[in-house]
């Protein structure tokens, strides 16, 4: 889905706004850096292509689950590029389980452009190699899908030598998990303090329709371990789903004051960010215009600087 021409005139407007005002003190805002621009980075996106013989998906999946049927570097771009998001971060996705073939070679292709978020069997025995062979492709984490089961992690071996070897190589574990599993990340931040660890879209706190206080509080309990950050995320699929997603705004405050702007990094969640009523316009328009109490610096932080640092650093 292409962005109407209202959806680039606000978006336009919107970076043209974040680009004035930077004429404040952004040492004061706990910028990353001196300068302000829309250099944005998609914290989480995925890609595939539609040639299932060049790029074969798992027995596990059928070429219908491709939901859209095509989604590919290029028509990424035609979303991301008009409204200043000038680098991504991609996620392998689940069709191709651990075939990173077309994620690796969309990397290839755009030097600079993309960083990589690869997947791989905690339990292989070539566990320490592969994921070191994924490091040298432009992957920079390791996708943890619990599949409700992120309880198991906390006394499984092949999770642990995971989370030891991320922290000596200076990569990411990123769980997508639920609520009730937040305690398995906390365990394992406890035992691998030095493992870098991004939670992927507020872990799922909201999915049901209602931002659970429980749940807020449990993700933002993990605020205590300095190397957990907080992807605000999956806009479309949190509280109320609908544009412009203002019923968020409570959330994002809550894990800002727990986190601190330097550990949440902004992304849509792509494709499915652009599906039915929801657009990229949308998604990066509730950082951009919507949230009053986002200083320009803290904009620079979740739209760019800790992305940046976790993943292109």
């Amino acid at each position: 889905m292409q962005l109407s021409r209202r959806d680039f005139a606000t978006l336009a407007a919107s970076v043209a706004t974040a680009v004035a005002s930077s004429g404040l003190d952004a040492a004061n805002d706990s910028a990353p850096d001196d300068s302000v621009s829309a250099d944005w980075i998609d914290a989480h996106v995925h890609v595939w292509h539609p040639d299932t013989t060049k790029y074969p998906i798992s027995d596990r999946f059928r070429k219908s689950d491709m939901q859209p049927a095509s989604f590919t570097a290029e028509e990424l771009f035609m979303h991301c590029r008009p409204v200043g998001v000038k680098r991504v971060v991609l996620i392998q996705m689940s069709f191709y389980e651990f075939d990173h073939r077309y994620m690796n070679e969309v990397i290839a292709a755009h030097p600079g452009v993309f960083s990589g978020i690869a997947i791989v069997d905690p339990h292989s025995d070539q566990l320490e190699e592969r994921m070191q062979e994924l490091a040298s492709q432009g992957s920079r984490g390791f996708r943890l899908h619990s599949h409700g089961a992120a309880n198991t992690w906390v006394n499984d071996p092949g999770m642990a030598k995971l989370w030891r070897i991320a922290a000596e190589k200076n990569l990411a574990a990123c769980p997508l998990i639920d609520p009730p599993e937040l305690d398995a990340v906390a365990h394992l931040c406890e035992r691998f303090p030095d493992t870098t660890v991004v939670i992927d879209h507020f872990a799922r706190v909201g999915i049901s329709g209602e931002i659970k206080p429980n749940e807020l509080n449990r993700l933002c309990s993990l605020a205590k371990y300095p190397k957990v950050h907080v992807k605000t995320s999956a806009f479309y699929a949190l509280g109320e789903k609908a544009p412009p997603y203002d019923d968020l705004a409570d959330m994002i405050r809550r894990v800002l004051d727990a986190f601190g702007p330097e550990r949440l990094m902004w992304a849509s969640d792509c494709p499915y960010q652009v599906q039915g009523s929801h657009t990229y316009a949308a998604a990066i328009g509730l950082i951009l215009d919507r949230l009053d109490f986002l200083s320009p610096g803290d904009k620079q932080w979740l739209l760019r600087g800790t992305a940046e640092k976790v993943f292109f650093g």
